[in-house]
């Protein structure tokens, strides 16, 4: 195995390829191993487990998770990384692909065949729309330990009444269950972002916790709801129900001047059948 990086390292080795972080790209590398291990356990990563990261960067997070035994697939976007990688990675085993994960074919990736943990820092700028397209997209991938933006990793693992829950919260609990199991100091990275990182864990769900009909109209709901969320929820679904939201309200049993924040999945199922049945 490579030896572990470490911020002197990490600058060495991108001086040695003429390389620079890209903050059009979100580079925070990790560069401290005891992290790198951390995050490893935190994702009970055992031998055998097949691993799709996101975004390794300069691969200190995959020659942890190779320590672990994994079969790891590495999805990096820039190009420019890839010989880094090769170098890093020379004795790990990983497979490294170049790709983007807003984009990429997970089945054609990871195929259907077995079931995928991911175990990423991912950055900043995408984590977000990266998490959900992949739980919305890559079912083989049953288990998620990401490292984000603190802020954005309280609004994934958030619930009704939380100050962070929103559109996002509702949607990742409609799929998976989360929770902020770690926080990461800026100080493990390099360069160093000016904010805490925050370490999420997911876990599938095999069902639903709601029946709703048609989820895809339920999340239009959620997502005009907290659109302007200081309003009342008789004001802020107009956009989407015009004049029958009190009234669809008022059916689901939710009282029309309630906010989006303190509904939860029950309540938002509740609405989107209540709008079914008062459009009938």
């Amino acid at each position: 195995m490579p030896e572990p990086l470490t911020p002197r390292s990490i600058s060495a080795l991108l001086d040695a390829h003429g390389l620079r972080p890209s903050k059009a790209l979100g580079q925070n590398f990790l560069a401290d191993p005891n992290t790198a291990a951390r995050i490893v356990r935190l994702a009970g990563v055992e031998a055998g487990d097949r691993v799709v990261e996101v975004g390794p960067g300069v691969g200190s997070l995959t020659v942890a998770l190779g320590e672990a035994g994994a079969s790891v697939t590495a999805l990096e976007l820039d190009r420019k990384l890839i010989p880094v990688l090769e170098e890093v990675l020379a004795g790990v085993g990983a497979r490294i692909v170049t790709g983007d994960a807003l984009t990429v074919d997970w089945v054609e990736l990871l195929g259907t065949e077995h079931r995928w943990a991911m175990v990423s820092n991912l950055p900043y700028n995408v984590a977000t729309p990266v998490v959900i397209r992949a739980i919305e997209t890559a079912p083989m991938i049953t288990r998620f330990l990401v490292m984000v933006q603190r802020e954005v990793g309280e609004r994934i693992a958030a619930g009704p009444g939380d100050p962070a829950y929103g559109a996002v919260s509702v949607k990742v609990a409609y799929h998976c269950t989360a929770k902020v199991v770690g926080i990461v100091p800026p100080t493990v990275f390099v360069p160093r972002p000016k904010v805490d990182s925050a370490l999420v864990r997911l876990e599938r769900r095999v069902v639903p916790p709601v029946d709703v009909e048609d989820p895809d109209r339920m999340f239009v709901l959620v997502r005009a709801g907290f659109a302007t969320r200081r309003k009342m929820l008789r004001r802020a679904l107009t956009t989407v129900l015009g004049t029958r939201a009190a009234a669809v309200l008022r059916s689901a049993g939710i009282d029309p001047e309630a906010r989006a924040e303190t509904l939860g999945l029950t309540e938002w199922a509740a609405l989107a059948a209540a709008e079914r049945e008062v459009t009938q």
